[in-house]
C-alpha cells in the first residue's frame, strides 16, 4: 500500500462521513439506509448469487438510479455544491496574504448597529429576520427580495421592517458589512421540531441556517425576543450582550 492508496482511503472515508453527516442534519437518514440496502440487496444477488433475471432487473433499476437519486436528494446536492463553490473555503489562503490591518474589526462594524436596532425591534414587537453571511455566498437568496447597496444602520434597518413597509414580511441579508437585500425568501425548515409557538418567520431562519452557515438572527413579532439561528440550531430569547457576542465571533 502507497501514499496513494492511504491518500484515496482518506478521500473515500471524508466523502462518507460528510454524506452521512449532511443526511442525518437533512432529517433523510431513513431514506439514505434505504438506499444503502437496496444497493446491498442488488450486490448479493447479482454480484454473489448470480441470480440472472432478478439481477437482470435491478441492474435496470441502479441504470436510472443517478436520476432518482438528484430528484430525491436535490436539496442536498445543492446545499453540499454550495458548500463546495464558497468563495473563502478556495481562496482563505489569499485572504491571509492580502488582509491589511485593522480589516477586520472594519468588517465587525455592522454589529453595534445590527444589535441596537434588533432591540429597539424587539421592544417595540416588530418582527424581523436577518441573514448575515458568514463563508458560503448568498447571492442565489438576495435575488428573490430588492437589491440594495447600503451602509449597515440601525435607522435604515427598523425603517425596513417596520410593519407598513413592503419589506418587512421578508428577510434582510448583510454581506461584505453591507446591506446587500431585503423582502428576500428563505428555505422553510421542513424537518425540524420546534415549539408550536414559534412560526414562520422562525422556521425559515431555522432553514436558512440549515441550508447555509449563515448567522440568522429573528425578533419575534408576537412576544417581542430575540433568537439565533445558526448551524441548525436555534438559541431563544437571548441578550443585548449574547448577541453581540455571537456577533463579534466571542461565543
Amino acid at each position: 500500500m502507497g501514499v496513494k492508496d492511504v491518500i484515496d482511503i482518506l478521500l473515500v472515508a471524508f466523502f462518507l462521513y460528510y454524506t452521512y453527516k449532511l443526511m442525518k442534519s437533512s432529517g433523510t437518514m431513513t431514506l439514505f439506509s434505504g438506499i444503502i440496502s437496496f444497493v446491498a440487496v442488488w450486490i448479493l444477488v447479482s454480484q454473489v448469487l448470480d441470480m440472472r433475471l432478478m439481477g437482470a432487473i435491478l441492474d435496470k433499476l441502479i441504470s436510472v438510479g443517478v436520476i432518482v437519486l438528484v430528484i430525491l436528494f436535490q436539496d442536498e446536492i445543492r446545499r453540499f455544491l454550495l458548500a463546495i463553490g464558497s468563495h473563502s473555503r478556495w481562496k482563505f489562503l489569499a485572504k491571509l496574504f492580502t488582509r491589511k490591518n485593522g480589516e477586520e474589526e472594519k468588517e465587525k462594524k455592522y454589529v453595534a448597529p445590527v444589535v441596537l436596532a434588533c432591540m429597539n425591534m424587539a421592544r417595540k414587537k416588530t418582527g424581523a429576520l436577518i441573514v448575515i453571511q458568514q463563508d458560503m455566498d448568498l447571492s442565489v437568496y438576495e435575488h428573490t427580495g430588492e437589491m440594495f447597496n447600503a451602509d449597515v444602520n440601525a435607522r435604515l434597518i427598523e425603517n425596513i421592517f417596520f410593519k407598513n413597509s413592503p419589506l418587512h414580511d421578508g428577510a434582510m441579508i448583510i454581506a461584505d458589512s453591507r446591506i446587500k437585500a431585503a423582502g428576500c425568501i428563505l428555505p422553510v425548515a421542513r424537518n425540524a421540531i420546534i415549539p408550536k409557538e414559534l412560526g414562520l418567520r422562525h422556521r425559515s431562519g431555522l432553514g436558512m441556517s440549515m441550508e447555509t452557515d449563515a448567522l440568522v438572527i429573528i425578533v419575534s413579532e408576537e412576544r417581542g425576543k430575540i433568537s439565533v439561528a445558526h448551524k441548525g440550531k436555534l438559541n431563544q430569547d437571548i441578550t443585548a450582550e449574547e448577541l453581540q457576542q455571537i456577533l463579534s465571533g466571542e461565543e
